[in-house]
């Protein structure tokens, strides 16, 4: 069994180079799912490290970010990263019993107290016991997409039985038409958390959001305080949130990359699963001894304890990085 390392989260290059010494520079990281073609921050222009965060700027970056979720500003706060998000649930005093749909992510078990694992197909079933159920969509690793019928009957089910649903959207930057968002009631029983470092690439700015009831985020401001997010997260946000060019652009590049790395997955004798494009998911009986090849190449993937069959892989930076990985699978 692959060491807990590996199988925790991704984006460990350096334990990899470490276990790994004598493979090849520079490494591939495929573990993590972020978008490997980043936006350019320096389009923000110069930011001024001695400022304290600004407050119309502040206010600004909800502006942006609401317009690209399709939402009312008074609904939405700035976080520092959609994770901290997911432990600050408890602040929304959502009630009992909680369920989270497994698999998903890891953080999830751990973001509701006493949680209770459930399949994605039983999702509108469990709403209509009331309670919180948290899930993802597009849930990770599988990439799995649930159409909107699906979401907005799982919300009126929850309506009906006094339950609520925390939905996290750290991927659905990517996948327009995903978000629960557009046509949601603002009133109805949901969270939800979005990313902004997955899509842009710029995970290291550690900006994300939560979006939920307005009359329900008191206790949130209360706890975030009066700086949020840092003046370069506020800065560069709000200008890729308002660069609509390049976010079209790039959801067509990201689709085609991915049918890329889906023809050298198959051609290899793998079946990629899934609808998001930032990464797919293979299942293999030697796993652990892909990991350790394609390691020993140079190339990081994710593993799952849970799953002992199952590696994810991100999308190569460009041709040279998926012809690398190519000639990887194919000499061992």
């Amino acid at each position: 069994m692959l060491a807990n390392e590996w199988t925790y989260h991704g984006g460990r290059l350096s334990s990899a180079r470490a276990a790994y010494p004598q493979a090849p520079e520079p490494w591939i990281d495929l573990s993590t799912g972020i978008n490997p073609h980043r936006w350019d921050a320096d389009r923000a222009g110069p930011v001024d490290w001695g400022a304290l965060p600004d407050e119309a700027a502040l206010g600004a970056l909800v502006q942006a970010a609401a317009a690209a979720f399709g939402v009312d500003p008074a609904r939405v706060r700035a976080l520092p990263g959609s994770e901290l998000g997911l432990r600050q649930i408890g602040l929304f005093n959502t009630p009992g019993p909680a369920r989270h749909v497994a698999p998903g992510y890891r953080s999830h078990a751990a973001a509701l107290p006493a949680s209770r694992p459930i399949a994605t197909d039983a999702l509108i079933d469990e709403a209509a016991q009331g309670g919180t159920i948290l899930f993802a969509n597009p849930n990770n690793p599988d990439g799995r997409i649930l159409p909107r019928a699906a979401l907005h009957a799982a919300v009126d089910a929850a309506v009906r039985a006094g339950g609520w649903l925390v939905v996290d959207e750290a991927f659905a930057d990517a996948c327009p038409g995903t978000s629960i968002l557009p046509g949601l009631d603002p009133a109805a029983p949901v969270i939800v958390l979005r990313s902004f470092g997955k899509f842009f690439g710029l995970a290291g700015l550690r900006l994300g959001f939560a979006i939920a009831p307005a009359d329900r985020l008191a206790a949130l401001d209360d706890r975030l305080g009066s700086w949020p997010v840092s003046t370069a997260a506020i800065q560069i946000g709000t200008a890729a949130y308002r660069d609509r060019g390049w976010i079209a652009a790039t959801r067509t590049r990201l689709g085609d990359d991915a049918a890329a790395l889906d023809a050298v997955l198959r051609r290899h004798g793998f079946a990629p699963v899934g609808d998001c494009p930032l990464f797919r998911l293979i299942e293999t009986d030697d796993a652990a001894g892909l990991f350790d090849r394609l390691a020993r190449h140079g190339i990081l993937t994710r593993p799952f304890d849970y799953a002992p069959r199952w590696l994810r892989l991100g999308l190569p930076d460009g041709p040279g990085a998926l012809a690398r990985l190519d000639r990887a699978l194919q000499h061992g």
